[in-house]
């Protein structure tokens, strides 16, 4: 609490910080929380992988205010946004069971796919792409039930913490496997088949942003890849377009930059370049 003689000044202060925020913030009630959904992101985790823990009845009751505080800057107004609210975590509770069945075959295809694996508990407690996957699932669903700024913040707080930026609105099947994952960005509209793996550093981006008459960004189109069942990409690739397919099976090598569409089971590589050694002169 602030001493006697600043208070005042903080009045003043917190009034003239409230007139000069977008007009969205100008008001009493708390925005959403994202510290709070870094730790629920934390427990539902833990959840989904401890079924004998009470993550998902802390992480429940911790989420509905978030909820609320976010769908009333929506059009759902205070007296609505308690039950709309109820009714976006019973949704969830019920999806949870699926997303289960979803990451327990991306948990094995991380083990069985990456021979430095020890054992699944690792991959749980300390892969980075387990941990962004498991929070996409959920933020997915969230973003599919149309909940406002939950999803994003739920995808930016395992942003934060590994580095994989995957936008709730993608879509990914089961048996994904993300290898190392530093760096890794996945659009909105990106389409991910089953059973991939993508190594660090790999870009699906948009070619470009279609605009209206007026110059406008258009909103909603297809401006990400689709990557069939089995496709694997390597470090540092990009693949952008919103047409761009890569086949099932096929196999993008590092480094490559890739803006058209590649036939199942190709392999695309960039040209070979001449490596020089240079002897080290002794003086």
């Amino acid at each position: 609490m602030a001493r006697p003689g600043v208070a005042k000044e903080v009045a003043t202060a917190q009034r003239g910080l409230r007139r000069g925020a977008p007009r969205v913030a100008r008001r009493r009630r708390p925005l959403p929380n994202a510290d709070a959904i870094a730790w629920i992101a934390h427990q539902l985790h833990h959840a989904l992988f401890d079924a004998g823990s009470s993550a998902l009845e802390d992480a429940v009751e911790m989420l509905t205010p978030e909820l609320i505080a976010a769908l009333t800057l929506g059009p759902q107004s205070q007296a609505t946004a308690p039950s709309r609210a109820r009714r976006v975590i019973l949704s969830l509770l019920r999806a949870l069971p699926g997303i289960q069945r979803q990451l327990v075959l991306d948990l094995h295809a991380a083990y069985e796919r990456d021979p430095a694996a020890t054992g699944l508990l690792e991959i749980v407690l300390c892969y980075p792409g387990l941990r962004a996957l498991t929070i996409h699932r959920i933020a997915h669903e969230l973003h599919c039930a149309r909940v406002p700024l939950i999803p994003r913040m739920l995808a930016e707080s395992a942003h934060d913490s590994t580095g994989i930026d995957i936008h709730p609105g993608a879509t990914i099947g089961a048996g994904f496997f993300i290898d190392h994952g530093t760096s890794v960005v996945i659009g909105e509209t990106s389409i991910i088949g089953r059973n991939c793996t993508l190594y660090q550093g790999v870009t699906l981006g948009a070619r470009r942003f279609d605009r209206h008459g007026d110059g406008s960004l258009r909103r909603g189109s297809k401006r990400h890849p689709t990557l069939r069942d089995g496709v694997t990409v390597y470090a540092n690739a990009t693949i952008l377009g919103g047409q761009t397919v890569i086949g099932t099976g096929a196999i993008i090598s590092a480094g490559v930059l890739v803006q058209e569409s590649v036939a199942a089971g190709c392999t695309v590589r960039a040209p070979k370049t001449e490596l020089v050694v240079a002897k080290r002169r002794v003086t």
